[in-house]
């Protein structure tokens, strides 16, 4: 039986993770984001988690608040591309939506991501509210979606 987890995430994590996150450029993230996400889980390292299964680093996920805490941003959702299609990332999203909902101030969920990605969050009830061509690199648009609470 597999063994699927989300924990707090750890800095001994960062190698797995930014391996994980190089599988990914060009073709999901631009080569500068790469210091994004460096810079964010030096700042931001107690809203990430990392995601197991059987015991190995598949991914991880995070989020901050934003205006003035009223609404909860999913960030960085990383996974394996050996461990996608196996509910990883169902559970990661459906985990930081149980935090969004848990907190009385947050009114609405927001997720920033591309034309790659964007139909996945959907499925969660984000509806998209604006484009930006480019935004993240060539070729690679900004897609903003909401979900309200």
């Amino acid at each position: 039986m597999t063994k699927q987890i989300i924990r707090a995430y750890l800095p001994s994590d960062n190698m797995a993770l930014f391996d994980i996150f190089k599988h990914y450029i060009p073709s999901d993230f631009a080569p500068s984001e790469i210091y994004d996400f460096d810079t964010y889980l030096k700042e931001y390292w107690s809203t990430y988690f990392t995601i197991e299964i059987d015991g190995q680093i598949a991914g991880g996920i995070g989020y901050q608040l934003i205006d003035v805490d009223t609404t909860g941003q999913i960030k960085w959702i990383l996974l394996h591309p050996d461990y996608v299609g196996k509910g990883l990332g169902k559970m990661a999203i459906e985990h930081c939506l149980a935090i969004f909902k848990s907190n009385l101030k947050i009114q609405k969920a927001i997720v920033t991501t591309s034309q790659l990605a964007y139909r996945f969050f959907e499925k969660f009830g984000f509806v998209l509210q604006r484009t930006e061509k480019d935004f993240w690199g060539k070729g690679l648009d900004l897609y903003q979606l909401e979900k309200p609470f």
